[in-house]
């Protein structure tokens, strides 16, 4: 109890509602235009610098790896701690059932099987229009599907096994998107609620470098599913906009109902939305993106330069995301 009290103590010494105004008008712009750069960089380097080019796929596989790693560190070392600290809270933590069982590590969980679930549901709709497919050109008697097997063309195989593999990239970068919003709305709701300026001010600088690595995590992704540039345009733009959205959507909550972001639902509801986002962002990152390059890639297999090159990177991307833990 007296550990509550002072952190209320300093929590209210640091509150001030028109300089946490103005640092949150700033922050939306800010954070804006570093989430813009951050998800654009790699489609650009990607559609336009490398493309056409012998280097294009290998340089979309290293900027992957580079976002696999930043995805990795964001569940682990930035979502997940903040949602456990939330649940962890003595406002809640002395109060039942959270006191009674580690709910972080359950939501957690449950993202982790809800993201495995939509990977399983997809690709197995996926490999049933494909064998309805085969079914319907194999109608016809003996000899026509003697003529038809003759004719089955290497090149088109290669083309529909290559048409899978997008749409595999397509579902990953759609599902990422999703985790990566959640954690994105419950950071702005949160820095939306705040007055309290000795957090925010520090927050804004760590956030437009964390809305940069975290965009180059997803917009790796993107390129690589090759998406059109209207949906690809789109994914950006959400993404840009969700976080400074939760902001706006923060400070009009606080404004209409004077809703404390240190209340105990406040809290709740934080820690149990960035465990959902944390385990599914710890799927995608483990399963859909670092196990499915180093291990299923065919530029990978035989070429001991480009793991080594891809590993370096993907520990960069990690590093650099955890060392803005210090921070925000």
């Amino acid at each position: 109890m007296a550990l509550c009290v002072m952190d209320t103590a300093r929590a209210l010494a640091c509150r001030d509602g028109t300089a946490a105004t103005n640092l949150k008008l700033i922050s939306i712009f800010v954070i804006f235009f570093t989430s813009v750069i951050g998800i654009t960089l790699p489609v650009f380097l990607a559609r336009f610098l490398f493309h056409g080019k012998t280097v294009h796929d290998k340089a979309i596989l290293i900027i992957k790896c580079f976002a696999a790693g930043v995805i990795l560190s964001t569940s682990l070392v930035h979502v997940l701690p903040d949602a456990f600290t939330a649940l962890s809270d003595c406002q809640v933590s002395s109060r039942h059932p959270w006191k009674d069982f580690p709910f972080s590590g359950l939501v957690t969980l449950i993202g982790v099987l809800t993201a495995l679930l939509v990977d399983l549901t997809a690709t197995s709709h996926v490999e049933s229009h494909q064998n309805q497919a085969e079914g319907y050109a194999a109608v016809g008697n003996s000899e026509e599907l003697g003529i038809l097997s003759k004719k089955i063309d290497v090149e088109q195989q290669q083309r529909e096994a290559e048409e899978l593999v997008k749409l595999k990239q397509r579902l990953v970068s759609q599902v990422l998107e999703i985790g990566i919003i959640f954690h994105s709305v419950i950071i702005g709701v949160t820095l939306g609620m705040s007055q309290n300026q000795c957090t925010i001010r520090p927050l804004v600088a760590a956030l437009s470098f964390h809305q940069i690595f975290e965009g180059m995590g997803l917009g790796g992704c993107i390129a690589q599913a090759g998406f059109s540039f209207g949906t690809t345009a789109y994914m950006s733009f959400m993404f840009s906009v969700t976080t400074p959205m939760g902001i706006v959507l923060g400070m009009i909550v606080f404004s209409m109902t004077g809703y404390d972001d240190t209340s105990p639902n406040a809290l709740i509801l934080e820690g149990l939305l960035g465990s959902l986002s944390s385990g599914i962002l710890i799927y995608m990152a483990l399963v859909d993106l670092i196990a499915l390059d180093f291990f299923h890639n065919k530029l990978m297999s035989g070429q001991s330069s480009l793991k080594k090159v891809s590993f370096i990177v993907l520990v960069l991307g990690s590093t650099s995301m955890s060392i803005l833990a210090l921070w925000a």
